[in-house]
């Protein structure tokens, strides 16, 4: 068989554009392709739900694969030990409550495993502005990041979604826009983003479940998001809470859509 290169770039725009197509219009709409947001995306899917998530960077996974200070493992307490054991990762017990997990093994499962469950992963897309109907979040509106990045003036596309979650982080990238275009209150103590805290694990771990949840129409976060958005500690290298946190906002989400 002789290789031709046409058909293989065919193959490929074919093939990414069918399935860019099918994520204009869908049940959640999830931005950060972190723990948080992909153990939410997982769970989503694994339920029926049409769900995508939309990721900046061009490797998935957050801060899990640099473990602590580039040492890539990464520890877990008992309650997320659970969702390890249901995604099959290995876990070892370092004392009573404490867990570790080598953080290229544990990325790369999650990752694995929510593709398989049916979530549409697309990385190098960046959600640039939301789309707002009636005072509710109802879609996205996305670009390259390329473009972003060389600050190309280069208009962008958008996509429906029922329910949008912000899981980016500690930028709460998708919240601030919000806040600084929509005029809607945030369920937050001010109405505005409250910002992260400094580290305290302890409390970190806690708030960040408590905080995942809808802050505003439309519109939920999650994983470290949701304690910069509603007010919490960093936590460090642990990671429980961010599993908990995305699976807590796919089971208030499975009774919405």
């Amino acid at each position: 068989m002789q290789l031709d290169e046409i058909k293989i770039s065919q193959a490929i725009i074919e093939s990414y554009s069918k399935k860019l197509i099918s994520a204009l219009d869908v049940d959640v709409a999830i931005v950060g392709g972190g723990p948080a947001g992909l153990v939410c995306g997982y769970y989503l899917a694994g339920a029926g739900r049409k769900v995508v998530l939309f990721e900046r960077k061009l490797s998935i996974g957050g801060g899990m694969w640099g473990g602590g200070v580039m040492f890539n493992e990464i520890v877990f307490q008992e309650p997320a030990k659970k969702i390890l054991d249901e995604f099959e990762i290995t876990a070892r017990q370092y004392e009573k409550g404490y867990y570790l997990s080598d953080s290229i093994e544990t990325v790369s499962t999650i990752c694995s495993k929510a593709v398989k469950a049916g979530l549409k992963i697309f990385n190098l897309l960046s959600a640039e502005d939301v789309m707002i109907r009636r005072k509710r979040v109802c879609g996205l509106v996305l670009n390259w990041t390329a473009v972003e990045m060389a600050n190309l003036h280069v208009d962008p596309i958008t996509m429906r979604a029922k329910f949008v979650v912000d899981a980016t982080g500690h930028p709460a990238e998708v919240a601030r826009i919000i806040e600084k275009k929509s005029g809607i209150r945030l369920n937050t103590k001010t109405g505005k983003l409250m910002g992260e805290q400094s580290m305290w694990a302890q409390v970190g771990e806690e708030t960040i479940v408590r905080n995942s949840k809808e802050v505003c129409p439309g519109f939920y976060v999650c994983g470290m998001c949701a304690n910069a958005v509603i007010g919490g500690p960093r936590m460090g290298p642990i990671f429980g809470g961010m599993l908990l946190s995305g699976k807590k906002v796919a089971k208030e989400l499975l009774k919405k859509v």
